[in-house]
């Protein structure tokens, strides 16, 4: 990869599904951003968080989600609610930057919960099923009196801040169990880390390698990641074999990584990959082969059109 490509490779989030919603037709959608990658709690919709609000693809269309075009950061979901970071459509009247937002109608409107005009969160992550929130703190504020990793699990109403010992390099994304709190991994420059104690300590899962994104399995068993080591990767760890990685399968990405990952919480066997440079794909089958659903931006309406089914 070109050094001026990895450079671009800054900052991935992992994405957990989110609630429901309805959406509004919008032909030729286009993906100015990807900020983000999550399913509906029902497994029928996914959605993907951009500069200009929520592009949805469903049915294998895509179409524009109601409500502001706000620019979306840290965005992840839960169960019961959307949380996000960024900053607000104009007009919107709400404070600029988030700080903290939270959703429970899918995104047609949203509650300014902590730290409003005060921080902007770009790596933020959810617990699917306690609705515990983890952010890496860029600056110090009124609540974080220093940078780092902080977590809260009463919409922020109290933070904490985990130590992180044991943590090394520069966080890329983070990923929180489904159903623990305390249990947390953090995708980071020198490999994947993984905390059992709400981030007061972290030992390498896979270490020696960048880390991009990582996510949880919604059974809690398994944590896919991506990284890159001479061209783009996809790994997935079980947590309950202590066996090593074992690598999935990946489309021909060229110089282009993996940004963001989500699963489906109905149909497991089916994952969801964004790019950095906005590229999306879809397995049906846990990532033997792919379908290109987005191309550098450009939406593409029926898998089948892309043609990007596995590896050329």
């Amino acid at each position: 990869m070109k050094r001026n490509t990895f450079r671009a490779i800054a900052l991935a989030i992992t994405m957990t599904p989110l609630a429901w919603w309805s959406t509004n037709a919008a032909a030729g959608v286009a993906l100015t951003h990807v900020h983000g990658l999550t399913y509906a709690a029902d497994g029928a919709t996914l959605l993907v968080p951009s500069h200009h609000g929520l592009a949805v693809y469903s049915s294998g269309q895509w179409s524009k989600a109601p409500g502001p075009e706000h620019d979306y950061m840290g965005f992840t979901g839960t169960r019961n609610a959307l949380y996000s970071s960024g900053h607000p459509a104009p007009g919107s009247g709400l404070k600029n930057p988030f700080g903290l937002i939270k959703s429970t109608d899918g995104g047609k409107s949203w509650k300014q919960l902590v730290l409003q005009g005060e921080s902007d969160f770009h790596t933020l992550a959810a617990s699917y099923g306690t609705n515990a929130v983890y952010v890496v703190n860029p600056h110090p504020n009124s609540q974080m009196g220093t940078q780092g990793v902080y977590f809260t699990t009463n919409d922020g109403e109290k933070w904490q801040r985990a130590e992180a010992a044991g943590l090394a390099g520069r966080i890329h994304g983070l990923a929180v169990h489904p159903s623990d709190s305390t249990t947390v991994v953090a995708a980071a420059d020198q490999g994947l880390f993984l905390s059992k104690d709400a981030g007061v300590s972290f030992k390498p899962v896979a270490s020696g390698k960048r880390v991009l994104a990582a996510t949880f399995t919604f059974n809690g068993n398994e944590i896919w990641w991506s990284g890159y080591d001479g061209g783009p990767t996809l790994s997935v760890l079980d947590l309950r074999s202590g066996e090593k990685p074992r690598t999935v399968n990946l489309p021909d990405l060229g110089e282009d990584a993996v940004s963001f990952i989500a699963q489906n919480p109905v149909r497991t066997s089916e994952m969801a990959i964004a790019t950095f440079k906005k590229s999306i794909f879809i397995s049906q089958n846990a990532g033997k082969s792919w379908s290109r659903i987005a191309d550098q931006g450009a939406t593409v309406a029926d898998p089948a059109v892309a043609g990007m089914k596995g590896r050329p």
